[in-house]
């Protein structure tokens, strides 16, 4: 299977770079670039890709209102914000707006790469660093303590606690002895019983309902 991609970046250099690395993958195509953020909404409505390598800072439209803009779209593509610097006030906006996940500018190829394919699979994806301290700061950015649904079913809270700390459903799998099916299912229940469109969302919320503070499963 084949994932396409469409890098949204207002430098040249930038994009190319990324191109390049990205067009020797057998998986991966970049099929457009856009080089500011109203271009990129413009090119993901019309070229429908399954990722979205999404600058957060870029003219016309930032990446924080281009995000918000795709993902108000039905059946969005996956947003993958790109960031210079791991705490910035614009990638908190871009994470609420409903980004899957976020890679710095400094990272290696192989995680841009690892992450295209893991939100262009349905997951989450945050550049290796702080990740606990990072989502705990989002969340105090978006406001104060929420309560969770109480349709939640126990085993759909251990696993909206272990999406707060940014496991893979396979470790999920792993931790809670199920099948990764099984974890999928959980998953995507625990989304749409939260009204969140991503996981990082899910994650979000995790915090702000104080499951990072508890002990994991």
């Amino acid at each position: 299977m084949t994932f396409s991609i469409l890098l949204a970046d207002d430098q040249d250099m930038v994009r190319t770079s990324m191109r390049i690395m990205i067009d020797v993958e057998p998986d991966l195509e970049v099929v457009g670039e856009a080089a500011d953020g109203e271009a990129a909404v413009a090119m993901a409505a019309r070229l429908r890709p399954d990722v979205v390598v999404m600058d957060i800072r870029m003219p016309k439209v930032d990446g924080v209102a281009a995000t918000r803009r795709i993902m108000a779209e039905p059946d969005p593509p996956a947003v993958l914000a790109l960031t210079t610097f791991d705490i910035d006030e614009y990638l908190f906006g871009t994470l609420q707006a409903g980004a899957a996940g976020f890679v710095l500018k400094k990272d290696s190829a192989s995680t841009l790469l690892d992450g295209i394919r893991a939100v262009a699979r349905g997951n989450g994806f945050v550049s290796p660093g702080p990740t606990r301290r990072l989502i705990a700061r989002v969340s105090a950015v978006g406001g104060g303590p929420c309560a969770l649904p109480t349709e939640l079913t126990p085993r759909e809270r251990d696993v909206l606690a272990l999406l707060g700390h940014a496991l893979s459903n396979t470790q999920i799998a792993r931790r809670l002895h199920i099948e990764e099916s099984t974890v999928k299912s959980h998953v995507q229940n625990v989304l749409t019983k939260l009204n969140a469109r991503t996981r990082v969302q899910a994650a979000l919320i995790a915090s702000r309902a104080g499951l990072l503070d508890e002990p994991t499963p």
